[in-house]
């Protein structure tokens, strides 16, 4: 395995734009490069966002240096929820299926409706929940209460990983449904533009200049000095940290087999 050059981590956000303002629980990236890390970015809005991530790739590619590049979501759900929408246990078609479903617009989108029309096809109970908007929305209930989910409420790795948040909570501190919802389709249109030249870990040989894979900022970073917003803390550090590691750490860390659900890079698979 060719190590890698260059290293972006990115802090996803599921809700709206965040304003022009630097602010938290938004998007940030940072990018290590030339033996530094640049400054982290702030993004306010996930349209702004791609377009960055396609202008990283093309001067990565054009550079020609490797480039890992994490997300701070899940790139799969747990056991059986692909082939219950898709017919599918390839983690891709779910990711299409979504994009082809997610409207996203800087100040809207519509991730809280199609979990509640989700959630409705299984009774309207479950897998979704926590509405965060103020509107009631059909099947998807704004609290546990008589929830019923019928897939496993965790992924294997999630097990592993002590205050990990599962796919299902759309709302709430912490929760990551959201990110997920409105993640995936750009990650889907990234694969689509780059076609040949991105592999996605752990389902795909990383054999292509850019590898994307998932990550868990908190599991390497910590919360970070107080003169930091917390978000751009953390990829700052998590790019460090991955571009510090030896390489035959990082291929061990690498080395996963998950091909349905995914796996956070960092977490021992025991």
């Amino acid at each position: 395995m060719i190590p890698w050059q260059s290293f972006a981590m990115v802090d996803w956000s599921g809700g709206k734009d965040r304003g022009a303002t630097p602010c938290k629980d938004a998007i940030w990236a940072c990018v290590w490069r030339d033996g530094a890390a640049d400054d982290p970015v702030y993004l306010r809005n996930r349209r702004l966002a791609e377009d960055w991530l396609t202008d990283l790739i093309e001067v990565e590619l054009t550079a020609g240096r490797r480039l890992m590049l994490g997300f701070d979501f899940p790139f799969g759900y747990p056991a059986g929820f692909c082939r219950a929408m898709t017919g599918s246990d390839d983690p891709f078609a779910l990711w299409h299926w979504f994009e082809a479903r997610i409207e996203d617009a800087p100040h809207d989108n519509n991730r809280f409706d199609l979990a509640g029309s989700i959630n409705r096809q299984f009774g309207g109970l479950g897998p979704f929940w926590a509405n965060g908007l103020s509107r009631d929305i059909a099947g998807l209930p704004r609290k546990k209460d008589n929830y019923r989910n019928p897939f496993p409420e965790r992924r294997a790795v999630e097990h592993h990983a002590k205050g990990s948040f599962t796919c299902w909570q759309m709302a709430g501190a912490g929760a990551v449904g959201s990110q997920v919802l409105m993640g995936l389709p750009v990650l889907e249109r990234l694969r689509r533009r780059f076609a040949g030249q991105v592999a996605v870990w752990p389902f795909e040989p990383l054999d292509k200049p850019v590898v994307l894979v998932e990550i868990w900022p908190t599991l390497l970073a910590g919360t970070g000095p107080d003169h930091w917003i917390k978000d751009a803390w953390q990829v700052h550090k998590v790019a460090l940290e991955l571009a510090g590691l030896p390489v035959a750490e990082l291929q061990r860390l690498l080395t996963v087999t998950a091909p349905e659900e995914g796996w956070i890079l960092g977490v021992d698979q025991i």
